[in-house]
């Protein structure tokens, strides 16, 4: 983390920057035995719940957070900006992301309309990163519990201007307070 705090430190943050956040992270997922699975489980089969976020590291100075996600075969999100900038690696299975843009002007901060840029898979080796304002949804579909090391801007109970957008009916909802679950607590973390 001290690496990355370099890193973030050394110049504007602009996508170029994220990915040398992006490369020194995955450097991180190489490291497999700081993450058993038995510190940091995904939910318990015929829970409501298909992920836990386990909060790893807060630096104060920077203010990023890194946390570890555990999701289970069957999680969805709709489409949703971060409010700040993230980077996604993986330390186990798959997670399709369907990345968006607005087609409309913004003008109604009730309403939009999303257009499908691009899917990209992140797995093992293909990180993703995104700036505060790109929109994506995640879809697990099968396989084992996804594990992937998120890393934020700052620390995701603190976002009050997330957003969560519906393809439908192009209505805007403030993420966390409708589709956010709580971290979990862990002794490990």
């Amino acid at each position: 983390m001290a690496d990355i705090a370099g890193i973030l430190g050394s110049g504007p943050l602009d996508r170029p920057l994220l990915a040398r956040v992006s490369q020194r992270l995955q450097r991180l997922t190489t490291l497999q035995a700081l993450f058993p699975m038995e510190d940091f489980p995904p939910p318990a089969p015929g829970s409501q719940d298909a992920s836990n976020r386990y909060l790893l590291h807060h630096d104060p100075a920077s203010n990023a957070s890194l946390y570890l996600n555990t999701i289970v075969a069957g999680k969805t999100s709709p489409p949703h900006n971060h409010g700040t900038w993230a980077v996604i690696a993986a330390l186990q299975g798959e997670e399709l992301n369907r990345v968006y843009t607005r087609t409309d002007d913004g003008s109604d901060p009730d309403h939009a309309t999303l257009s499908l840029v691009r899917e990209h898979t992140v797995r093992p080796g293909f990180p993703i990163e995104f700036m505060a304002d790109d929109i994506h949804s995640i879809h697990v579909e099968q396989g084992p519990a996804v594990r992937h090391l998120h890393l934020y801007g700052q620390p995701l109970e603190t976002l009050t201007s997330r957003q969560a957008f519906d393809l439908e009916t192009g209505k805007v909802k403030n993420y966390n307070r409708t589709h956010m679950r709580p971290t979990v607590a862990s002794d490990a973390g």
